[in-house]
């Protein structure tokens, strides 16, 4: 979808490549086809560890400033998008352009309509259910520039899951640990911290590390979680591997891929839980009801069972991990 209007608009004039100079992507998903681009002068710049690996394969994912031209992949977020937006005109060089490119469904419109009053907006181009416009670079949109806000006591940013506080689901798991978890504990996909700051409230936690993909929200753990027992990995959690086996695994999985639900998502996760967990450790886990993932749940533990509900959420502990198939 990206890809039919990257090409449509420099097959037609919309935009036109500098003669030199590097030209940054911001924001895109893996999946998104760059090949209308010179692959030697691309730079990828993306906080997500997945997608910053899928692109590592092929197209350089290291800052160097300043950029002849950038392209933002809107992301959903409004103030994320304002933010990314404010990243590129801070870094794109004199003379350069920036295009902005997105599905309606991510709010371009919006995004479109915020931008024109302050840049030299063009005329934007409709293909494939999204919109892509351009301008040069000039105005000043720092005050656009992301800034961390304050949540009970927690620092968040936008565009991270859960910015405004503590997802409902995660509090409900934090309720319901028990008093002992074991010495070493991994947090998956642990946001912006506010599980690991309740497990480290045990005193038997002699390590927690808290794995999370998203950057910017890793930032925020770290100023959030200033406890020395923490580590922190940025990295995606279906594949890290902790550096022993652990006693116990928490986890609110993801289970969404921008807008479409992934429950093979949360199942990766449960999957991974089974590999770092000694025999005798235990994985606590928060899920929405409607999740379908009682079969994956008695594939990888021998023991199974629901600790707490709701009409929304399942809080699930399960030991006894099985032997993963070679």
């Amino acid at each position: 979808m990206r890809s039919a209007r990257l090409t449509l608009a420099l097959e037609t004039g919309a935009l036109t490549l500098p003669s030199g100079g590097r030209v940054a992507v911001y924001g895109p998903k893996l999946g998104d086809d760059l090949s209308a681009l010179p692959r030697d002068r691309v730079v990828v710049l993306s906080g997500f560890k997945p997608d910053r690996d899928h692109f590592a394969a092929g197209y350089s994912v290291t800052p160097a400033p300043p950029y002849a031209a950038a392209i933002v992949c809107l992301p959903r977020s409004r103030e994320a998008a304002r933010a990314l937006i404010a990243r590129a005109a801070a870094e794109v060089a004199p003379g350069g352009w920036i295009a902005v490119d997105g599905q309606k469904t991510d709010g371009i419109d919006t995004a479109l309509k915020d931008l024109r009053g302050r840049v030299d907006l063009s005329e934007s181009l409709s293909k494939a259910h999204g919109k892509l416009a351009s301008f040069p670079v000039g105005p000043d949109l720092s005050d656009w520039s992301a800034r961390p806000g304050l949540v009970d006591g927690f620092q968040t940013l936008p565009g991270i899951f859960s910015a405004d506080g503590p997802d409902p689901g995660s509090a409900m798991l934090a309720a319901h640990l028990p008093q002992k978890l074991g010495g070493k504990i991994a947090d998956l996909g642990a946001g912006w911290g506010f599980l690991a700051a309740e497990i480290l409230k045990r005193a038997d936690v002699k390590r927690l590390d808290l794995v999370e993909a998203e950057a910017d929200a890793l930032a925020c753990a770290k100023v959030n979680v200033p406890d020395p027992r923490a580590r922190f990995h940025w990295a995606d959690a279906t594949t890290w591997r902790p550096e022993t086996l652990l006693d116990a695994v928490v986890m609110n999985p993801p289970f969404h891929a921008g807008r479409t639900a992934e429950p093979a998502l949360g199942a990766a996760f449960i999957r991974a839980a089974r590999r770092m967990l000694a025999p005798d450790g235990s994985l606590w886990l928060v899920a929405n009801r409607h999740l379908p993932y009682d079969a994956v749940l008695a594939e990888c533990f021998l023991e199974v069972r629901d600790v707490a509900g709701d009409s929304r959420f399942r809080v699930i502990q399960a030991i006894k991990p099985r032997r993963a198939k070679p």
